[in-house]
């Protein structure tokens, strides 16, 4: 056995030979420890043919995923519509997930920094798409295809930025410096005027517009309008007129409402005519990375997930559910006779032991429940439930940003703002006829309101 001093000098002399290999090797060859491996993309070879920039442009769509799923929380659960189960066993790891439904969230952890550091990594993408597209070897009219979609979903970012943070940096140019990586923050006005300048020139470039369903799911004309309209009409100076004409465009194209509230979220009806734009998912059982697990979080923490899902998997940590919970508030407030109420809720019905663990033995219609005596229940989110699933903690179901639906009610708002209220009617109508509920004969801004709480429910 080496004694310590016999140690210390062994581990010199290794040190030593390490350091004379490293020299050695170096000293044989200049470039040696420099190559680049001949298999490895950079950005210096990438960027240059269409297909590199149909790949970074695909890329680029998947921020939205990160939208969608801390939309359930930062959005939904701090709205009246919904709330979270309690459960102990949360009170370390989810304890940033509950305080957002209290406005107590902390901007260092969580899903509103991951959301913010998201979005940007989403635009740090799109503006290499642009600053790159010049000098590649597409063709003038490839250029302005790639440059329209970019420019809508850098649009489409910022938006989300501005919604949720109000002023924030505008970074619109590739960072290739640390200098450039660091920007003071624009005002709300800024921000907005940037937004506005992206989709118009996405627009004035000639996005598809949609004439085939199913959709591809990629940016369309009538994305970019409706994006548009919500910025003409979320921005501090708003211009009513400029989004009327945008949403009534959107009608003059080639979307209609299916016939079904409940088949708009059937998996089977992705990129439907009643999608103006949605996230889209697989439910594949690699780890791309592709697929939903929103579903799995929006049922209740259950011990027998196979009887709710079709599939063994615990939903207590990890993939956690119980949140999003419809609020009893939120179910009494749907109108008598309203279609929508049990596409978008439901019970599930069961025991709770003494470690509040659930066993649910029944899942029942929302609207004619009545608790059954010595059985816990739990309402949760329907319109994304459509079991059984293939895998574990994975589902394949989109989830909607911009429908046909919300395209009519946000003009009914348009035009009771500009105090057209009776103008506002047929589009109104057109969507609560197809929620089986009466027309009404006449409109306020209020009953607009409330149209799009249950209509948009739990759409983030």
């Amino acid at each position: 056995m080496l004694n310590f001093k016999e140690h210390e000098n062994m581990k010199k002399l290794n040190i030593y030979i390490f350091a004379a290999s490293v020299l050695s090797l170096s000293s044989c060859s200049d470039s040696f420890l420099n190559l680049t491996p001949e298999t490895t993309i950079t950005t210096e070879t990438f960027y240059k043919t269409a297909d590199h920039f149909e790949q970074a442009t695909v890329a680029s769509y998947t921020g939205l995923r990160n939208i969608a799923l801390s939309g359930i929380f930062m959005d939904e659960m701090r709205s009246d519509n919904t709330f979270y189960t309690y459960y102990s066993g949360d009170r370390g790891p989810y304890n940033s997930t509950e305080k957002l439904a209290l406005f107590l969230d902390d901007e260092t952890v969580g899903w509103s920094p991951d959301r913010y550091n998201g979005v940007y990594s989403s635009i740090a993408r799109v503006n290499t798409i642009l600053g790159r597209l010049d000098a590649s070897e597409l063709t003038e009219e490839e250029k302005k295809a790639v440059r329209a979609e970019a420019l809508f979903l850098r649009a489409f970012y910022y938006f989300d930025l501005v919604q949720h943070w109000g002023g924030v940096p505008l970074m619109l140019q590739e960072v290739t410096t640390e200098a450039e990586a660091f920007a003071a923050k624009s005002p709300v006005e800024d921000v907005y005027k940037q937004i506005l300048t992206d989709v118009s020139e996405a627009i004035s470039l000639g996005l598809p517009v949609a004439s085939t369903f199913p959709q591809s799911g990629r940016a369309t004309m009538g994305a970019a309008k409706m994006l548009r309209a919500y910025c003409y009409m979320s921005q501090p100076t708003r211009d009513y007129k400029a989004a009327e004409q945008d949403l009534k465009d959107i009608t003059q194209m080639n979307y209609g409402l299916l016939d079904s509230y409940e088949a708009v979220f059937n998996p089977a009806n992705k990129n439907s005519k009643e999608s103006i734009f949605e996230v889209q998912y697989l439910e594949d059982g690699s780890n791309a990375g592709v697929h939903n697990d929103i579903p799995w979080r929006l049922i209740p923490k259950c011990s027998n997930n196979d009887f709710l899902m079709g599939i063994t998997f615990s939903n207590y940590a990890g993939t956690s559910g119980g949140w999003c919970v419809p609020t009893e508030e939120m179910i009494q407030s749907y109108e008598p006779g309203d279609k929508r109420l049990d596409a978008s809720i439901a019970v599930a019905e069961g025991k709770t032991d003494d470690a509040e663990q659930f066993t649910c033995e029944a899942v029942k219609a929302v609207s004619d429940f009545t608790p059954t005596t010595g059985k816990n229940f739990y309402y949760f989110i329907r319109k994304y439930y459509h079991p059984p699933y293939q895998y574990a903690g994975r589902a394949g179901d989109n989830f909607p940003v911009y429908r046909y639906a919300g395209a009519l009610l946000l003009l009914a708002e348009n035009l009771v703002a500009q105090n057209r209220n009776a103008e506002a009617l047929p589009y109104i109508n057109e969507v609560r006829t197809r929620a089986g509920l009466k027309s009404l004969t006449s409109v306020t801004a209020e009953d607009v309101a409330d149209e799009m709480r249950h209509e948009l429910a739990f759409e983030n």
